[in-house]
């Protein structure tokens, strides 16, 4: 399984991107996904996560409200709409797939990653 991130970028505080990850063969439609991150100097953390069918969603502390993450089954593609960027959102961005059918936010229930995608926001 291979998962492909993509759309980070360098924006000012306030901005908006939206971060994709697809894996071609569809092996993990079945599978919770989720994007963690890891800003310099800092350990690995859970953003936000969902599970397969979409239906559940959940997010750390410090996103909430400005993050949306989503899945579209056709594409086999996982999203995280990112707003109201801030500096502190600065990091290497990475999309997982979980080894159940729920997302967890402990990266030892995920099985698969992607190569991470960065980010960086100025003030």
């Amino acid at each position: 399984v291979q998962l492909q991130a993509s759309g980070g970028g360098s924006v000012q505080a306030g901005d908006s991107l939206r971060l994709s990850c697809t894996e071609s063969r569809r092996t993990v439609s079945n599978n919770g996904m989720a994007w963690f991150r890891q800003g310099p100097g800092k350990e690995r953390e859970f953003v936000a996560g969902v599970n397969w069918r979409g239906g559940g969603t959940g997010y750390a502390d410090s996103v909430k409200g400005r993050f949306t993450i989503s899945r579209d089954f056709g594409k086999s593609a996982l999203y995280l709409q990112m707003d109201k960027l801030k500096p502190e959102d600065t990091a290497l961005y990475y999309c997982a797939a979980a080894r159940k059918s729920f997302y967890s936010s402990r990266q030892s229930d995920y099985a698969y990653w992607g190569q991470g995608t960065q980010v960086t926001v100025s003030s």
